[in-house]
């Protein structure tokens, strides 16, 4: 009876489960589950699947923080009709709590994994197989490899937690059953310790991960040396920014025996140990042959549809070059026919191959440079006053543009990558099916009132009149029913996103020539001119980047663009402390119910949001938890 009880105190303790009965009703088998599992390799290699599976499900709406949780994508309105369960919309909402926090990855509940379950599997895996009696039949080298993979799984998790709570328990162990409740009472270690501990476990993992998977047709997906390293330079870069190094406002944010769980001091050899693991993990690229991802093809394709292609396929084209992990197990199915476009008027009826769930905000259509390589707002040769105003599309812009359609001027001389990643009234949207088999003539959005991509009954519609082409592969066909696609494993990890962060630290730790020469690499793929010479010739800012400020400024935007859509922006404006600015903002879309293009390029505010700063920099922990282990402290302001 002892035991039985212990059991549950080490459910309720280190994993929050809302309820322990599934996981008890597994034990009698699970003993003798253990007793087996690592008895030869065959069943050691499920039980390291076990430890992948639970990984975020960054495939959907329904487990990706980042979608719906700032200010990129939104969705229907509870009295627009049809509202999209959608947990980390209710964050960007502001309906965050502490009874039944939404996306709580802590305890495994409200569209989150059970991040501290995967890391007790984690430690029974590392527990039994560096126990050279089992597994038999597993090599020297391949155990290294998997006790690695786990090992990088079980810092994964951990940091996972890190960026959303702070200072977190960091399970180093699992308890033994015989432990009694006051052991299984466990204190949040500081900030500075998670960030040690988890980098501690990333080294591990790197000696002994390959730099590349050789056996393609059954490993892809699992980890390797340069994803070990591009995860510990996302870590020091984490740490070493606004929110965890030298912030004030979490001064005062003690445990209970008054350990002050915030280094409250700036600390500038973080960015130094930062720009060091940035370095470090884009050697490992380069020995992995990684490589920025340049689109080709024996199609007769214009300059403007390659470039396009080239930034869209970086993210959906299966297992390019560019991918430093993918997540073969999160599959991004669904979420391309979530996103997309009535593309096919043809089918404009079909709901079911297109469902327009999510779409961009204007917030994010403005982030996108002009075709000078600038800020709208700073570009000297863009009308920016009159970004409103008409304007008919030509035949030089045939490629971008209907030719001859009429729309606003804000969305002329715009970046390639405003064109190729998202999709809007008036913009050509090339596809592999183009009924024209070429780029000429080929696919368009006219989402106006009336118009084949417009409103269908009551809540078939882009609610912002934008749509996130980026995140649909170019070989998605819609039917007359629904639709087919080529699936890909979510890009967990890019290389265009580690040239940004060692940018960025190389920034910060004063080293401001080397961190422009990695950002203009991920700008002339998108088909733009280096910051010195945009700024230099377009902006009325002209000096802005000679100045740490200025370039980190261009750093965050060009972040905002390059990563729009993949997770990032939501952690970004966390570390940055820019959330409290930025996230207290309208929401807004283009007046999707007008017909005359004067009338539907007026901006229509959706929402306003709220974001309470210095409380939601930080998620909360359930109430529920601080009750079963009274060693836990809650974050400051829930």
């Amino acid at each position: 009876m002892k035991k039985f009880k212990t059991f549950i105190i080490v459910c309720l303790t280190m994993f929050s489960l809302s309820s322990c009965k599934d996981y008890l009703d597994l034990v009698p088998d699970n003993v003798a589950t253990l007793d087996n599992a690592f008895a030869n390799r065959l069943e050691a290699e499920k039980y390291l699947f076990t430890c992948y599976s639970y990984l975020p499900l960054h495939q959907n709406g329904f487990g990706n923080i980042g979608l719906t949780g700032a200010d990129e994508l939104w969705t229907w309105f509870p009295q627009r009709g049809g509202v999209n369960n959608y947990s980390a919309w209710e964050i960007s909402r502001g309906n965050q709590n502490v009874n039944d926090p939404y996306m709580n990855f802590w305890g495994g509940r409200n569209g989150a994994q059970a991040l501290y379950r995967g890391i007790r599997d984690c430690n029974i895996f590392l527990e039994n197989v560096t126990d050279e009696n089992k597994v038999f039949d597993l090599t020297p080298t391949m155990r290294k490899r998997w006790l690695a993979e786990v090992t990088f799984l079980k810092a994964y998790y951990h940091f996972y937690l890190f960026r959303m709570y702070g200072p977190i328990v960091l399970a180093d162990k699992n308890f033994p059953v015989t432990a009694d409740g006051q052991e299984l009472e466990v204190k949040r270690s500081t900030v500075d310790e998670t960030v040690a501990y988890i980098s501690g476990l990333l080294d591990i993992a790197a000696a002994d991960l390959p730099n590349i998977i050789t056996n393609r047709s059954t490993e892809l997906g699992r980890v390797t040396k340069p994803a070990a390293l591009m995860l510990k330079a996302k870590l020091w870069v984490t740490a070493a920014s606004p929110l965890f190094n030298g912030n004030t406002d979490f001064a005062n944010f003690r445990d209970k025996d008054g350990v002050a769980l915030f280094n409250a001091s700036f600390d500038a050899t973080k960015w130094d140990k930062a720009a060091e693991a940035c370095k470090a993990a884009l050697t490992a690229c380069d020995h992995g042959g990684i490589s920025l991802y340049q689109f080709s093809t024996f199609t007769k394709l214009s300059d403007t549809t390659v470039t396009q292609l080239s930034i869209r396929n970086s993210v959906t084209e299966k297992w390019n070059t560019e991918l430093v992990w993918g997540l073969s197990g999160r599959q991004v199915g669904d979420l391309q026919k979530d996103v997309m476009a009535r593309l096919d008027p043809n089918y404009s009826l079909n709901i079911w191959g297109s469902k327009e769930l999510m779409t961009p905000t204007l917030e994010i259509a403005n982030l996108f440079y002009t075709d000078k390589g600038v800020p709208m707002n700073e570009d000297k040769t863009f009308n920016y006053s009159g970004r409103y105003d008409m304007r008919t599309a030509s035949h030089e812009e045939r490629f971008n543009l209907i030719e001859g359609y009429e729309s606003a001027s804000i969305q002329y001389n715009r970046e390639p990558r405003f064109y190729a990643d998202l999709g809007f009234d008036g913009g050509v949207w090339y596809m592999n099916n183009s009924r024209s088999a070429s780029d000429e003539n080929t696919w368009v959005v006219k989402a106006k009132t009336g118009q084949p991509q417009s409103r269908i009954g009551e809540s078939n519609v882009s609610i912002t009149g934008l749509w996130a082409k980026k995140l649909v592969n170019w070989k998605f066909v819609i039917t007359e029913r629904d639709a087919t696609y080529e699936a890909y494993p979510w890009p967990e990890m890019r290389l265009s996103d580690l040239y940004l962060l060692t940018s960025e630290a190389l920034n910060e730790s004063g080293n401001s020539a080397e961190a422009i020469s990695w950002l203009d690499k991920v700008r002339s793929r998108a088909g733009l001119k280096g910051v010195q010479e945009s700024w230099t010739n377009f902006s009325n800012k002209p000096g802005k980047y000679t100045t740490k400020e200025g370039l980190r400024e261009i750093i965050q935007q060009e972040r905002g663009i390059e990563l729009v859509f993949e997770n990032s922006r939501f952690w970004d404006l966390r570390r940055w402390k820019t959330a409290g600015r930025v996230l207290n903002q309208g929401i807004h879309g283009w007046s999707i119910e007008q017909e005359a293009a004067v009338g539907y390029y007026r901006p229509k505010l959706l929402f306003t949001q709220r974001f309470v700063a210095p409380r939601d920099y930080l998620f909360p922990l359930r109430q529920f938890d601080l009750i079963v282990n009274p060693k836990l402290v809650q974050n400051p302001g829930w």
